[in-house]
């Protein structure tokens, strides 16, 4: 049984399963939101960390009055090593430093977390994860300018960040059941948005002035709900523990303490010693293997498209503070706050697609839709980011809502429908590696996309946009075997979806 954290023991006791279920999703809700807004950061501080302050000034020359102009590079301001021409390869290597550790270590994260307590892994997860933050922008303070300091603190801050979803994502499938599970999910997702924007404008408050302060801020606050977290988080319902608790102790009979408990009086009495084998069957059912896991129905192909679809939504989350500075001319702080859009749509997304997907029983169908749309609307972006900053606005909306709508169900209520599917027959502590399994591997393309950005940037932004369209169809392609099944399952028993 996990042990009740000593920071709510004062809590009231009145209608207490629910006060507990909103109190877990609002507080794993801000647990979430910290791990996104500790990684926002080096989106905002690129265009700081390549900042050219060169300044041309005219001399005149001694043949003639005219005035020629004359480059001083020593007043270029960028932060050494981003300061050389490929600076856009050296940053998307950071990016595919941080976002392939984080891929590799989920596969493990979930394996790991459903053998220890919830609360303890979480809460050195999200220690270590402000401390490693707070590491990269003391680079700044201590005037670092190695980038294999950089790289090796994005690799461990990508590995030890693995810890938070998978838990987190346990941890609500604990409290809520199925129904509405796509509302609950679409509404408790936003805090990937919400992260996003908190932290680009923490980022980008301190970014011209100091832009370590952009880093060393973010990880003082998930380290501090990581203490949060410790003191707060209860794992699972009150009644279950209890009765995790009282099925252990009921394992442990045998014939022998049953007949010293009858006493010799009994013998011949007809014992229902079928609910003993059946609590010992119950009382703790193993952790799922691996390849358990990708046995479930569904699991590889959702996890399939999630690679396609993060990469689209990650490529945007760390370059297009970067593209709106370079397209539209603006500073990075300018530019961090126009991105926060997307992510504004995203939230809205997220939650049309969870309300959508409850209301027609399809999860698989209304990720293909917004995955449709998605691909004509990204050259839209490209067509009308040229028109001004109105249509731009409205297309960061729309875009923002397209990208993050399908990723945001398949890594919340199609990872916990999954995760509870019916072939594990009750078996509950599936959900932590099949969680992992889908998130680990969207995590893949998450860490090829900013990484293909980089190279592809060098030859126009254009590029990267048709790659993101590829992306999208893809993603679609994948998906075609399961709608193809839940419109054949709704031919025949209407509104039921395929998990």
């Amino acid at each position: 049984m996990a042990p009740i954290p000593p920071g709510t023991r004062f809590l009231a006791s009145f209608n207490r399963d629910q006060w507990y279920r909103a109190f877990t999703f609002a507080l794993t809700f801000l647990l979430y939101t910290s791990f996104h807004l500790s990684r926002k950061p080096i989106s905002i501080v690129k265009s700081e960390l390549h900042k050219n302050c060169s300044h041309v000034m005219r001399v005149p020359t001694e043949s003639s009055s005219s005035q020629q102009p004359v480059l001083h590079p020593e007043l270029d301001c960028s932060w050494k090593p981003f300061n050389r021409n490929n600076y856009k390869q050296l940053l998307g290597a950071m990016d595919y430093s941080f976002l392939c550790a984080y891929a590799i270590g989920m596969y493990l994260s979930g394996i790991i977390g459903e053998r220890l307590p919830i609360r303890l892994y979480l809460t050195v997860g999200m220690l270590t994860s402000g401390l490693f933050t707070c590491l990269f922008g003391l680079g700044y303070v201590y005037d670092i300018h190695c980038l294999g300091f950089y790289i090796f603190v994005q690799v461990a801050n990508g590995l030890v960040q693995t810890t938070g979803w998978p838990s987190v994502v346990t941890c609500i499938g604990n409290w809520f059941g199925k129904g509405r599970r796509g509302l609950i999910m679409g509404l408790w997702n936003s805090h990937t948005s919400v992260g996003n924007i908190l932290g680009s404008l923490i980022a980008g408050y301190y970014v011209s002035s100091n832009w370590g302060l952009s880093f060393i801020v973010p990880g003082v606050i998930i380290a501090a709900m990581g203490v949060i977290c410790f003191l707060f988080l209860i794992e699972r319902k009150l009644g279950e523990q209890k009765r995790i608790l009282k099925k252990k102790n009921i394992t442990n009979l045998t014939s022998w303490d049953t007949e010293l408990l009858l006493g010799q009086e009994s013998i011949g009495v007809c014992v229902p010693v079928q609910q003993v084998v059946v609590v010992k069957s119950e009382a703790e059912p193993s952790a799922i293997s691996f390849m358990g896991a990708l046995r479930i129905p569904g699991v590889v192909e959702f996890s399939l498209c999630l690679l396609f679809a993060k990469l689209v939504s990650y490529t945007f989350l760390f370059w297009l503070p970067l593209y709106i500075t370079k397209a539209a001319h603006l500073d990075a702080k300018k530019a961090g706050d126009l991105s926060t859009l997307f992510d504004v749509g995203g939230i809205v997304g997220g939650i049309l697609a969870g309300v959508i997907s409850d209301k027609l029983g399809k999860r698989a169908t209304t990720c293909a839709v917004m995955l449709l749309l998605a691909a004509p609307t990204l050259y839209g972006f490209s067509m009308m980011s040229q028109f001004g900053l109105g249509p731009t606005i409205g297309m960061l909306l729309v875009c923002g809502g397209l990208v993050n709508g399908p990723y945001a169900l398949i890594t919340t209520a199609v990872s916990a429908g999954l995760g509870t599917h019916k072939s594990l027959k009750g078996n509950a502590r599936a959900l932590s590696t099949v969680t992992a399994i889908i998130d680990g591997t969207g995590s893949i393309g998450a860490a090829v996309g900013p990484l293909l950005a980089g190279l592809l940037s060098s030859q126009g932004w254009d590029q990267v946009l048709y790659m993101l369209m590829t992306a999208d169809f893809l993603a679609l392609l994948l998906l075609l075997r399961l709608v193809m099944k839940e419109l054949c399952s709704h031919r025949k028993r209407p509104g039921v979806s395929v998990e």
